[in-house]
């Protein structure tokens, strides 16, 4: 499974408890977090299909022990919430196995999912391809060799490895903790303390979740080779965070933690990564865009029928076929008519060509924005006229 779509989110519901220890499930694909109503209940909720909620009166000490634990039909519910998700997420047979083990990892594969897709939306914002996955252009795309499809696989396993990691320090998964970092220099200078990300942990899980490279199929190879730079830029960019402890900030002793650096970053260099991926293998595509125009990917092979094109080492992306051009709509994108452009900056290669449509509109925004004491900011509202241009059909 190398890049999971995340279902169509519906609108957030929490329900107000009747009585206390009451639950119920209602159908849900929405995630529903921990929060805190203004009569002390709490309301808890698993992120699924059904979700399952449960209220829980603030408690003083003084309740009797009778109320807890749960229930065992209690437990049961939450359990099959969590099942729901990993059937949802149309995994392999083995990745729903991994999925079921841990309460924690349905909502991890979720986190994942969306916080990849964003991630690459961002990246690609100004671009032709601006990491549409709806409907069958992601089909399509992981169909394919190109550009695209390998940054698709680097940034889903850094995504996923990325929120494995935080999910661990966070104390959301049953099958790990925080990173304890034994090869830290200087321990005895230090006070091991916080909670690092325990990217140990998470490159374990994901390397077994995506699968085991692959060395007779050239196209499992890349996709596999693709899936390790996304895992080896989370790698490079765990930083050491201390905290020093001391009179008068003498920093005698230093608290540490590892701590992954922020996912943006991993999708700044993983777009750079892509910008210089490297094309191996002998497939050749002669795409314009339009839907129909590329053909079926063809490999040489030599008389055992076996691909003759090795796998370079490089820390690189690598693919397979020439990308289209995603001027048109094809089965791969929904081309560029109609999508915004920054005039003298990418409105000619955004457009093709085609030229574009300039609309003069009215905009009122939030300005001269000042902090009041205590507590509130303050911002005037300025009117202005804009002019928005947009690629033509």
């Amino acid at each position: 499974m190398p890049f999971l779509t995340l279902p169509a989110p519906l609108p957030q519901l929490l329900y107000p408890c009747k009585s206390p220890l009451s639950f119920k499930t209602h159908c849900s694909l929405h995630p529903v977090r921990l929060q805190s109503n203004n009569k002390g209940h709490r309301y808890l909720g698993c992120l699924a299909d059904c979700v399952f909620v449960l209220c829980v009166p603030r408690l003083t000490g003084s309740e009797p022990l009778t109320i807890l634990p749960l229930t065992t039909e209690m437990e049961e519910a939450a359990t099959k919430a969590h099942y729901k998700v990993c059937d949802r997420l149309k995994l392999e047979k083995k990745q729903r196995r991994m999925c079921r083990r841990d309460p924690g990892v349905a909502e991890t594969l979720m986190e994942a999912i969306s916080m990849s897709a964003l991630e690459c939306q961002y990246q690609f914002r100004f671009e032709r391809w601006n990491c549409t996955l709806e409907g069958r252009y992601r089909a399509s795309l992981l169909k394919r060799g190109f550009k695209e499809t390998a940054f698709l696989y680097a940034i889903s396993s850094a995504g996923l490895t990325h929120a494995l990691a935080k999910a661990c320090s966070a104390g959301r998964l049953e099958r790990c903790t925080c990173d304890e970092a034994p090869d830290l220099e200087n321990r005895e200078a230090w006070q091991w303390g916080g909670c690092g990300d325990n990217l140990k942990y998470s490159n374990k899980f994901v390397k077994e979740f995506l699968g085991k490279k692959s060395s007779k199929d050239l196209r499992a190879r890349v996709d596999f080779h693709n899936n390790l730079v996304g895992m080896k830029v989370i790698k490079a960019g765990v930083e050491t965070t201390c905290k020093c402890h001391g009179v008068s900030g003498s920093c005698t002793v230093r608290t540490c933690w590892r701590q992954l650096s922020p996912f943006h970053e991993v999708g700044k260099q993983l777009k750079q990564k892509y910008e210089a991926s490297l094309k191996v293998g002998s497939t050749t595509n002669e795409a314009t865009g339009e839907a129909g125009d590329i053909p079926p990917p063809r490999r040489a092979l030599g008389s055992s029928g076996t691909s003759t094109d090795p796998l370079p080492r490089t820390p690189d992306l690598v693919h397979l076929d020439d990308s289209p051009s995603f001027c048109l709509a094809s089965r791969f994108s929904p081309g560029t008519a109609g999508r915004k452009c920054y005039k003298d900056k990418n409105c000619e290669s955004m457009c093709c060509g085609r030229g574009h449509n300039t609309q003069s509109r009215v905009v009122t925004r939030p300005c001269q924005c000042q902090v009041r004491w205590c507590c509130y900011v303050e911002c005037k509202q300025c009117t202005q006229r804009e002019e928005v241009y947009t690629c033509k059909d």
